[in-house]
C-alpha cells in the first residue's frame, strides 16, 4: 500500500511564495513519476507539473518560470516551489505518483489573496 502525505500549502498574498512537500510511502518502484495537480471550485482538476525518478521534468505553461518541481529519491519526496503567485493559482493541490499503480494525496489548500 502506497500513501502521500502533503504539506506545505496556505494563504499568501499576491506575488508570494509557497513550497509544497509531498512524501512517499509503501512499496514504490524505483522508475516512477511524481506530480501535482490542482482543483479549483467548478473546474476539471489539471495538471502543474511532473518528474520522473531520472529528473525529467514537465510543467502546465501557465506555472512555467514560476513554479520548480523537484525530488529527493531518497525520502521519496516531491517538493513544488511556487513563486509570483496569482490569484488565480487558488486550488486545492493533490500530490500523484504514478508507480505500481496511481496513487493521490488528500489535498492541500493554496490561496493567494491579499
Amino acid at each position: 500500500q502506497v500513501q502521500l502525505v502533503e504539506s506545505g500549502g496556505g494563504l499568501v498574498q499576491p506575488g508570494g511564495s509557497l513550497r509544497l512537500s509531498c512524501a512517499a510511502s509503501g512499496s514504490i518502484f524505483r522508475f516512477n513519476v511524481m506530480g501535482w495537480h490542482r482543483q479549483a471550485p467548478g473546474k476539471q482538476r489539471e495538471l502543474v507539473a511532473f518528474i520522473t525518478s531520472s529528473g525529467s521534468t514537465n510543467y502546465a505553461d501557465s506555472v512555467k518560470g514560476r513554479f520548480t518541481i523537484s525530488r529527493d529519491n531518497a525520502k521519496n519526496t516531491v517538493y513544488l516551489q511556487m513563486n509570483s503567485l496569482k490569484p488565480e493559482d487558488t486550488s486545492v493541490y493533490y500530490c500523484n505518483l504514478i508507480t505500481n499503480g496511481n496513487y493521490w494525496g488528500q489535498g492541500t489548500q493554496v490561496t493567494v489573496s491579499s
